[in-house]
């Protein structure tokens, strides 16, 4: 069974994206052993750039104690079909990866050093997405994938 890590920075404050990601993970527990690791978010309006050196600083580290292939959700990052996407995590788990790390900075973005560290970078969209909000559609989206290669009649 491959492990899915979700490392985000800061916590989901809204019931209601609690409730949906609360319901992808139940449903994901068919397919993988989920954990989230949730980092604290800096948020020094004054200095963003240092907020943003201290949290890459947690997720590097996270990255490190979680080995394995380490995806971050990023703008610029490459965009994946549904279907590519499954076939991508069929292909990490092929070569020898057990775990996964799903990675979404905090508000102030991530560093250049974050991105170079990472496997691969990938988009969901050209569109900003609130950083909470995200953190559902990546649960909607693994999920997707899982169930794609699961051969589910979730994604159609």
């Amino acid at each position: 069974m491959v492990n899915v890590n979700i490392i985000c920075v800061g916590k989901v404050k809204e019931r209601y994206i609690n409730m949906g990601i609360d319901e992808f993970t139940k449903r994901l527990s068919a397919y993988t052993s989920l954990k989230v690791i949730e980092l604290k978010e800096d948020g020094n309006d004054k200095n963003r750039n240092q907020s943003m050196e201290k949290e890459a600083k947690q997720i590097i580290e996270t990255i490190s104690k979680n080995k394995g292939y380490s995806i971050l959700m990023d703008i610029g990052g490459r965009k994946f079909s549904s279907e590519e996407m499954a076939e991508k995590i069929e292909q990490i788990t092929v070569n020898g990866s057990s775990t996964i790390n799903f990675i979404i900075g905090g508000s102030y973005g991530v560093t250049k050093e974050v991105r170079n560290f990472v496997d691969l970078r990938m988009s969901f969209s050209d569109l900003t997405f609130p950083h909470q909000l995200m953190r559902l559609i990546l649960f909607e989206q693994v999920y997707r994938w899982f169930s794609i290669l699961g051969n589910s009649k979730y994604h159609k």
